[in-house]
């Protein structure tokens, strides 16, 4: 069954590298859900280190200063409520395969409370948009747990397609975990281009 789109009053906006400090915060509280009992592992990470390090952040934060195009760069968006709670995020950032500048992959995550209710759809669409206006990029690619297939059947919706499996990629937590890799081309309005 698909999932039920509901109205939900949000806007989706860039995520500067001055913004950043809402951003951290949500995004630990988002990987604490990270293979907690009852919930699925959707990061190649033991449940206790489930957390967006310090590095990590650092790192994050500094690819989104770098510009579209050069090695490294990072584009990040937000869902705001009207408060501005940030209840969804989705990025997409440079490929690091030498000769794949056309390519991008694609990292998100909706709060658990407005998960099923089409937030990853319209993050995924808002992310599409933005690649097919840079007028560079061709092709949107992913990695996804395959023990994540509430992820996966969003993916598939949004006009992805598997491009293969690797099989018990991971060890984690005493538990073996393969990885999915999805593409999707970047549609290209051409009206835009008139």
């Amino acid at each position: 069954m698909p999932a039920q789109i509901i109205s939900l009053d949000v806007v989706i906006e860039p995520i500067a590298s001055s913004d950043f400090e809402v951003f951290f915060a949500y995004l630990n509280d988002h990987l604490s859900d990270n293979g907690k009992p009852g919930s699925v592992y959707f990061q190649p990470l033991p449940y206790a280190e489930s957390v967006f390090s310090i590095d990590r952040a650092k790192a994050f934060r500094d690819a989104l200063d770098i510009p579209m195009g050069e090695p490294g760069w990072r584009r990040l968006w937000g869902a705001f409520t009207p408060g501005r709670k940030l209840v969804g995020h989705i990025d997409l950032r440079a490929n690091p395969e030498r000769f794949a500048a056309h390519r991008c992959l694609l990292g998100m995550g909706v709060d658990r409370t407005l998960r099923k209710f089409g937030m990853g759809q319209r993050l995924i669409e808002h992310a599409g948009k933005w690649a097919s206006e840079s007028g560079k990029l061709k092709w949107i690619d992913l990695q996804v747990l395959s023990v994540n297939q509430p992820a996966i059947r969003l993916y598939q919706r949004s006009g992805f397609t598997k491009t293969g499996e690797v099989p018990e990629m991971f060890e984690i937590d005493g538990q073996p975990f393969s990885y999915t890799s999805m593409a999707k081309r970047v549609e290209v309005n051409f009206s835009d281009l008139v």
